[in-house]
């Protein structure tokens, strides 16, 4: 019959045990373990983007808007190029019909490129002054209506997003349904913003995704810019520190409707995240996929491709 020993593993709650040279090896751990890990500050190395938009296949008129602004300051070393970079980028879908909707979106766009001429300096500006600005837009839009004793869906509007860039940091600013997506180095695909909207209001409360969108107005907007006056418009602000190359993709609802840029981000968005990727045709290609899928609706797409490096 075999005899059975009892046998203990060296170092398994064995601490009777240890050797030396054990007990070293665990004091120098412990004192790795406290050492903190090294992060490497990131700089902009290039800023890039492109814009467009289009009517779409039923529409008659296109009351989409958007507007690119953006200062560059490259400089060149013996280590390489830095670049300083800020840019304004923001999408508009109008609403109110032949000659509101488009002049509500191409107002709102212009009144906020010449308010942050003068307010936004040396740094990004915060979120007061980002909120000032839209309300400004709102009460030039809403003053319209007013005038003209506009009422109900006659009222002209537009939805409003936007995204000001300064190096690696990032605000963005939504009033509406249009859309921020973010994509990252790994392909993710983030949306950043959420729709004011019926549905979302009510997911909000409490009640399941799946409840709130059998509502017979589960899309209709609950903020816009112009059909009310400042009080009752609460743009939604963030601020993001990017620390990796990015793509920012703002665009109307008729881009994102049904999921598209979830369903084809992976063969759309991605490749143009590479350093030599031509992302005036990307933005083509989003378009006409959009009107491929549906095009029921104006499209308008902006992306914003932002590379990053270590600092030097």
């Amino acid at each position: 019959m075999n005899q059975q020993e009892d046998y203990t593993e060296p170092n398994q709650n064995n601490k009777g045990f240890e050797t030396e040279a054990e007990s070293a090896l665990g004091d120098l751990m412990s004192e790795y373990e406290e050492v903190p890990t090294m992060a490497f500050t990131m700089e902009l190395s290039s800023l890039s983007h492109a814009g467009a938009t289009d009517i779409g296949h039923r529409r008659r008129h296109n009351e989409d808007y958007y507007g690119i602004q953006y200062r560059l300051l490259k400089q060149e070393t013996p280590q390489g190029s830095q670049s300083t970079a800020r840019g304004l980028y923001i999408v508009c879908d109008g609403m109110g019909g032949h000659s509101a909707g488009e002049v509500a979106s191409a107002m709102a766009v212009e009144v906020l490129q010449q308010y942050f001429e003068s307010h936004w300096q040396n740094e990004l500006p915060n979120e007061e002054t980002i909120r000032e600005g839209i309300l400004l837009a709102n009460e030039k839009i809403h003053a319209i209506n007013k005038e003209k004793s506009r009422a109900g869906a006659g009222r002209m509007g537009t939805t409003l997003v936007m995204a000001l860039v300064q190096d690696t940091e990032v605000a963005i600013a939504h009033v509406g349904d249009s859309r921020v997506y973010q994509v990252n180095q790994y392909g993710d695909i983030l949306q950043l913003t959420v729709d004011h909207e019926v549905g979302q209001r009510e997911i909000a409360k409490g009640v399941s995704p799946e409840e709130a969108y059998q509502m017979q107005n589960a899309y209709q907007l609950t903020q816009a810019l112009g059909p009310r006056k400042n009080d009752l418009v609460n743009p939604d602000i963030q601020y993001l520190e990017i620390q990796e190359d990015t793509l920012l993709v703002l665009c109307s609802d008729g881009l994102s409707d049904g999921a598209l840029l979830e369903d084809y981000g992976e063969t759309y968005l991605t490749p143009l995240l590479q350093s030599k990727a031509d992302l005036e045709k990307g933005v083509l290609d989003l378009i006409e996929l959009a009107n491929q899928q549906h095009g029921h609706d104006n499209i308008t797409a902006v992306v914003v491709q932002m590379k990053l490096r270590p600092s030097s």
